[in-house]
């Protein structure tokens, strides 16, 4: 659900987009800690927030990070 704001704010288009793992805080909604396969052999992690459901957002991307591999692990940031 947050494809298109990452490629909208890396300046990218991915053919690839899979979520590998993630991890998640719980704060006044949760924070979601993704890493996301965006080529053969390139990772970014993404910091996503889901509002409470009563709010009726959507998920956000809130700041993400390139330059991963699959075996960096997924930390807040």
């Amino acid at each position: 659900q947050v494809k298109s704001q990452f490629e909208s704010r890396a300046n990218t288009n991915c053919a690839v987009f899979t979520a590998i793992v993630y991890r998640t805080q719980v704060v006044a909604g949760t924070m979601y800690y993704i890493k996301v396969q965006v080529s053969d052999a390139e990772y970014v992690h993404l910091k996503v927030f889901q509002s409470l459901p009563y709010e009726n957002q959507g998920p956000r991307l809130f700041s993400f990070q390139t330059g991963k591999t699959r075996d960096d692990p997924v930390n807040p940031f």
